[in-house]
C-alpha cells in the first residue's frame, strides 16, 4: 500500500465508528411505545361481562382463551413489548367477546326450545279439547 491510501483508510473508519455511534445512540434514545392501557381495559371489561353472563358454564374454552391472551399481555407488558401486549390485549377481548356471543347463541336456543315444546303441549291440549266437544 502507497502513503496515501493509509489515511483515507483511517477516516473511512472514523467514519463508520462513528455511523455505528449515532445509530446507537438513536437506538438507545428511541422510547418504547406506551403501555396499551386501553386495550389491557376494555379486554378485563369484556372477560367480566363474559363472566356476568355465565360464560364459564357455556362457552369455558373460549372465556379460558380470553383469560390466557389477557395473561400473557400483562407479561409482554412488563416485558417492555408493547405491540405484542396490544395484539394480545386486542385478541383477549375478541374472545371474551365471542364467549359472550356463544353464551347469548346457547340461552337464546334453550329459551326457544322451550317454547317450542311449549308450543307443541298447548297445540295437543288444544287437539285433545276440541275431540271432546259433540
Amino acid at each position: 500500500m502507497n502513503a496515501t491510501s493509509q489515511p483515507h483508510r483511517g477516516s473511512r473508519v472514523r467514519i463508520a465508528a462513528g455511523l455505528t455511534g449515532v445509530l446507537m445512540l438513536a437506538a438507545s434514545c428511541a422510547s418504547t411505545p406506551p403501555a396499551p392501557t386501553a386495550s389491557l381495559q376494555a379486554a378485563q371489561l369484556a372477560i367480566s361481562n363474559a363472566e356476568r353472563t355465565d360464560a364459564s358454564r357455556y362457552a369455558p374454552g373460549e372465556l379460558g382463551e380470553a383469560r390466557t391472551k389477557l395473561a400473557s399481555a400483562d407479561t409482554a407488558v412488563k416485558e417492555q413489548r408493547m405491540i405484542m401486549a396490544e395484539r394480545f390485549a386486542e385478541e383477549s377481548r375478541a374472545e371474551a367477546e365471542l364467549a359472550s356471543a356463544r353464551t347469548a347463541a346457547v340461552k337464546a336456543k334453550a329459551v326457544n326450545d322451550e317454547m317450542t315444546r311449549s308450543t307443541d303441549t298447548l297445540v295437543e291440549e288444544m287437539q285433545r279439547g276440541s275431540g271432546d266437544k259433540p
